[in-house]
């Protein structure tokens, strides 16, 4: 009897845990002295291969440009592209909407999840994502607090190996594009 008060009671407690730690997220290179920045329950998960972010309330695609959503993961090889070639994503018909568009900077950072690494991202979220550069939209030609606002050539992005944001210069640099809309 006392065996199989142990046994309910480790399996109780396995089940309370399991919950909230896949509630958090997922990833394949960890800190786990880094709480979750990107926590699972802050997306509201779709069927059509996209994610609402609670937090900023944006609609992203779970996967990137050139893969294609197919059971419960993202299927194909990412698509190449240069900050301008980037740019011509936006208006892509995807899920029944075609106002997609490439993210800003800080919208693309605030997926960042920062406990991972290679690629620093929710994967229960963003599945085979790359630990790479992402386009922002956001080039770098306006007057602002940056050290970097005299250099006209440069485009900002994401770099998902580390999650650091970060410029390059537009034409000499290439990346991948996930596009966002804004919820209504």
């Amino acid at each position: 009897m006392q065996i199989q008060f142990k046994t309910l009671l480790i399996l109780f407690v396995l089940l309370s845990f399991s919950p909230h730690i896949l509630a958090n997220g997922s990833c394949n290179n960890e800190n786990t002295a880094i709480p979750f920045s990107t926590s699972s329950s802050d997306f509201t998960i779709h069927d059509n291969g996209t994610v609402t972010h609670s937090v900023t309330g944006l609609m992203w695609m779970r996967c990137i440009i050139g893969q294609t959503w197919q059971n419960e993961s993202c299927i194909g090889v990412p698509s190449v592209f240069t900050w301008q070639q980037a740019l011509t994503q936006s208006g892509t018909n995807y899920a029944e909407y075609s106002d997609w568009r490439l993210p800003n900077k800080n919208e693309l950072a605030s997926i960042v999840e920062q406990r991972c690494y290679n690629p620093s991202i929710n994967e229960a979220i963003f599945p085979d994502t790359p630990g790479s550069r992402f386009w922002s939209t956001t080039p770098n030609t306006t007057r602002s607090s940056s050290p970097y606002t005299n250099y006209g050539s440069l485009a900002w992005g994401v770099n998902f190996g580390y999650g650091y944001v970060g410029n390059d210069t537009e034409a000499n640099g290439y990346g991948f594009v996930r596009l966002v809309r804004a919820r209504q």
